[in-house]
This record gives structure tokens, sequence and C-alpha cells, in this order.
């Protein structure tokens, strides 16, 4: 069976095949069938994990556990609203804090950085809040829609987002765009960040 674990850059939880590079969770969201129920997070620490880490071996979805989330790449994790982890990727979580640091002149705790991603990724109907920008301004490492479809821009260029990776590089737009990367992860990428891509955006 297929679980619906998949997270996509828009924030939606799909059902498919495609595993991805990376996991994490937003609390328990699933029930003894291993099907998601109407809640979409029971907190707002929602993580990015790594798929290894360890001696640690989980079978997704076990019931009363927390729900194994799965992502294409740490763009889309990012995109969807998650931040690094500060158990199995400490590195990472230190860089983020570092970076979103040096974009605000706080240090902020994880607790601190979970309220203000909740506030600028989802609003009460559980939509995703969604920015306008132009889009040469936007960091790389950032999602944007481009003709309906989630796009990530990478060293000045734009990639076509699938499921199962990136399939086309196309020129970035001169306009402004519909943003989906939230608003304090912006911040941390266009102060250094660098997220891990899938290996169709980078090889």
């Amino acid at each position: 069976m297929t679980l619906q674990n998949r997270v996509l850059p828009s924030g939606e939880i799909v059902a498919i095949p495609a595993r991805g590079t990376f996991t994490g969770n937003r609390g328990v969201l699933h029930d003894d069938q291993r099907r998601l129920g109407r809640a979409r997070w029971r907190h707002k620490a929602w993580i990015i994990c790594a798929l290894q880490f360890k001696d640690v071996h989980r079978i997704p979805m076990t019931p009363g556990r927390w729900t194994e989330l799965f992502f294409l790449d740490e763009a889309v994790a990012l995109a969807a609203g998650h931040r690094p982890c500060a158990y199995c990727r400490r590195a990472d979580y230190n860089a983020y804090r570092a970076a979103w640091s040096a974009a605000t002149g706080v240090q902020p705790s994880a607790p601190e950085m979970d309220q203000a991603l909740h506030a600028n990724r989802v609003r009460r109907d559980r939509s995703q809040i969604r920015v306008q920008a132009p889009a040469q301004d936007l960091p790389s490492g950032s999602f944007i829609l481009w003709n309906d479809a989630p796009h990530l821009i990478h060293d000045g260029q734009l990639y076509h987002y699938t499921p199962d990776g990136y399939d086309a590089i196309l020129t970035l737009p001169k306009r402004e765009v519909t943003v989906l990367t939230p608003r304090p992860s912006l911040a941390v990428l266009a102060s250094g960040f660098s997220p891990k891509l899938h290996q169709s955006a980078t090889g």
C-alpha cells in the first residue's frame, strides 16, 4: 500500500511511491490503519530529519508513533514550512539558526523559530501562505509557482519540480511571482543557508 506521507512544495501531503531524500514530522497524524486523518500537524515543530541516523530503524506510520513524512529534498521541505532537526541534523540546524540570527539580529530558540514559521506557512483553514515577489530578488533554494507548477530557484535558473526530481531548467522570469517558501526561510536562504538538493538539480 502506498502511504499518504509525501510532502509537496505546496505543503500538500499525498500518496505517491517516490520516497525522497529527507524525512521529517509534524506529530502523530495517522490512525491504526496507517491512514491520515484530518489533522496536518499536531505541534508547531515541523522538522526535517535524516533518512538514516545511527542505528535507528523505523516502520513508517507505526500506530501511536509520529508520522514519517518524506520530501524530495531540503528545499522542498523548507517550502512546505519545515526546518532542520536539532537532534539528527545538528550541524544543519546550527547553520539554519546562525543564518536566521544573521538575518534578524536575534539568536532564536527552536520554539521561537517554530512560532515564526507557523505564522508564515499556514492559515487557519490549513491553506499555504504565499507572497508575491520579483523572481530575481529571491535567494537560491526558494520555491515559486511558475505556470501553475512548483519550480526551484537555483544558481539563477528555474528548475521544474516533479515528485521524482527536477526535469527541466528554465530561464528565471523577470517579473513578480508567487512564492511558496515562507518568509523566515527566505531570509535564512538569503543569509547564506544552503539547502541540500536532489541530485537532479546538482548533477
